[in-house]
C-alpha cells in the first residue's frame, strides 16, 4: 500500500493489523510516523509496511514480558521521559510550540511517553534473556571470522590507550560554607512546612537528571549509592524530615526518605556543587606542571607513581591511571569515545608522551578538574585481524549469534500467535514471514 493512499484515508480508528488479541491501530501507525519524521528517522521502505510490523513485533515481546513477569524502575522511566520532552522543548524553542507540533497536551505527551518508554525498557530485557547463554570460545570467533567475506570485514578506527591523572582545585572554604548555608536553609524551609523537598529539587538541585523528578532517585541498594550517602540515608526514618549535609565526591546534599523496601531504598536529594573560581584552577595547573616536570625533567616519578601519589579520581587512580572505556569494557577508545577536552590533547601527541596539563570537565562528577594524560598506545586505522582485534571480531560473533537467536525465536512466536491483517495493510514486503495467515489454519489462539 502506498503512503499517499495511507494518508488519504480519513477513518478515525481503523484497525489495520490484530496481534493475538491486541488490535494495532491506524491512529498508533500515524502517530509513529509524525514522531519519526521529527527525529529523522530514515526508513528503508514504505513506513506503512515497516511501522505496523515493528509495532507487532512489540506486542509479541511484551506479551513474553507478561509471561516472564518484568517490570521496570520508574525513576528510570521518567528520567528517560523528561530528557526526552527536554530535548523537544530545546528544538522547538517552547513547551507551547512541542504541544502545537504533536497536537498533543504535554500531560498527554508525557503518559504516552511513559508507557513507549517502559515498552521499551521491558522489551530489551526480554531480549537479554533470551540471549543470554550465547558465549563465544576462541575457536567460535575463529571459524566466524574466516567465514567473513572480503567485503564484510570492518575497518577499525585508530584507537588509543591512555593514562590519565587528575587534581581536584582546592575550593576555598568559604565557598564550601555558603553552599553549607543555602543547603541548610531548604532543610529549615522543609521542616518548618514552608516549601515541598520536591519543588526545592527542582528548582536548584545540580544533578539534573533526579531534579527534574523533584530529587527522586529510585530503589536501590547500599552498593549502588555513594558510601557517605548510603550511610545517611538508611538511618533515615522520617519521610517528613531532611537529613543532615552529606559529602560525597559529587559535592554537598541533603537527602529525604521516600520508602524502604529491604535491602533498597528510594530517596530525594538536593545537590550542590562549590564554584570553582578561575584563581583556583590556575593554582592546581601550576600545581600539575610542577608534577610532570618532575617526571619529564628529572625522572623522579613514573607515571605510575604520580597517580598513586597525587591523583584524585579513584577509579583511574586504583587502575595505574589506565582509562577505561565503558562501552567496550577494555583500555582502548576510539577518539569519539574520549572525553572532547582528553582527545584534543590526545591527537597530537606521540606514544610515551606526556601532556601539559589542561583543564576538563570530569564526566562522571561534571565539575573542573586539572589533568594531565600519557598516551601508552595507538593502533592505527586498518581492516580488522584476528591477533589485534580479537574483541571486536568476538562482539560481532555475538551479536550476530544474537540476531540469528531472536530471530528464530520471532518466527516461533508468529507461527504460534493469532494474527489478523485486514486486506488494504496486507501489500507489503515485511522482514519477518508468517505474518499472512490462512484464519482456517492458524496453528495458535489470541496471545493472552
Amino acid at each position: 500500500m502506498s503512503l499517499s493512499v495511507a494518508a488519504q484515508s480519513n477513518v478515525a480508528e481503523e484497525v489495520a493489523w490484530v496481534v493475538g488479541d491486541q488490535p494495532i491501530w491506524k491512529s498508533e501507525i500515524e502517530e509513529q510516523y509524525n514522531n519519526m519524521q521529527y527525529e529523522r528517522v530514515s526508513l528503508d521502505g514504505d513506513p506503512y509496511c515497516i511501522i505496523p510490523e515493528q509495532l507487532a513485533i512489540e506486542k509479541l515481546y511484551l506479551h513474553q514480558a507478561d509471561i516472564d513477569t518484568i517490570t521496570v524502575p520508574d525513576a528510570s522511566v521518567m528520567a528517560e521521559v523528561e530528557a526526552r520532552l527536554n530535548f523537544y522543548i530545546t528544538q522547538l524553542g517552547s513547551r507551547e510550540k512541542v504541544e502545537q507540533y504533536f497536537r498533543k497536551s504535554f500531560p498527554e505527551m508525557r503518559e504516552a511517553m511513559i508507557d513507549m518508554v517502559r515498552n521499551n525498557y521491558r522489551i530489551r530485557q526480554v531480549q537479554t534473556e533470551l540471549t543470554k547463554d550465547i558465549k563465544a570460545t576462541p575457536s567460535d570467533v575463529r571459524r566466524y571470522f574466516a567465514s567473513l567475506p572480503a567485503d564484510s570485514v570492518p575497518f577499525v578506527p585508530m584507537q588509543v590507550e591512555v593514562q590519565i591523572l587528575t587534581l581536584n582545585p582546592v575550593i576555598p572554604q568559604s565557598e564550601i560554607d555558603d553552599v553549607k548555608a543555602r543547603l541548610r536553609d531548604y532543610t529549615e524551609r522543609v521542616n518548618s512546612g514552608e516549601s515541598e523537598f520536591s519543588t526545592l529539587a527542582i528548582l536548584y538541585s545540580e544533578d539534573k537528571e533526579s531534579g527534574m523528578r523533584g530529587g527522586e532517585v529510585g530503589f536501590l541498594g547500599r552498593g549502588h549509592l555513594e558510601p557517605e550517602y548510603a550511610a545517611v540515608a538508611f538511618n533515615l526514618n522520617d519521610p517528613k524530615k531532611v537529613s543532615k549535609i552529606v559529602e560525597t565526591q559529587y559535592g554537598y546534599h541533603i537527602i529525604q526518605l521516600i520508602e524502604k523496601r529491604g535491602d533498597r531504598i528510594n530517596t530525594r536529594h538536593i545537590l550542590l556543587r562549590p564554584r570553582v573560581s578561575d584563581n583556583d584552577l590556575i593554582a592546581a595547573v601550576n600545581n600539575l606542571d610542577s608534577v610532570r616536570t618532575q617526571m619529564v625533567d628529572s625522572a623522579r616519578y613514573t607515571f605510575e607513581e604520580a597517580v598513586a601519589y597525587f591523583s584524585q579520581d579513584k577509579d583511574t587512580r586504583n587502575n595505574r591511571g589506565r582509562m577505561v572505556n565503558e562501552a567496550t569494557g577494555t583500555s582502548f577508545f576510539e577518539m569519539s569515545q574520549l572525553p572532547q577536552e582528553v582527545a584534543k590533547v590526545v591527537a597530537g601527541m606521540q606514544v610515551g608522551d606526556i601532556s601539559k596539563p589542561f583543564v576538563m570537565i570530569d564526566p562522571k562528577l561534571n565539575r573542573e578538574v586539572v589533568a594531565i594524560v600519557r598516551l601508552t598506545n595507538r593502533i592505527e586505522g586498518h581492516q580488522a585481524n584476528i591477533a589485534d582485534d580479537y574483541q571486536t571480531i568476538k562482539n560481532m560473533y555475538e551479536n550476530a549469534e544474537r540476531q540469528a537467536m531472536l530471530k528464530r525465536w520471532l518466527e516461533k512466536k508468529i507461527a504460534e500467535t493469532y494474527v489478523r491483517i485486514e486486506p488494504s495493510w496486507r501489500n507489503c514486503e515485511f522482514r519477518h514471514e508468517g505474518w499472512i495467515k490462512d484464519s482456517s489454519k492458524v496453528s495458535g489462539e489470541a496471545a493472552d
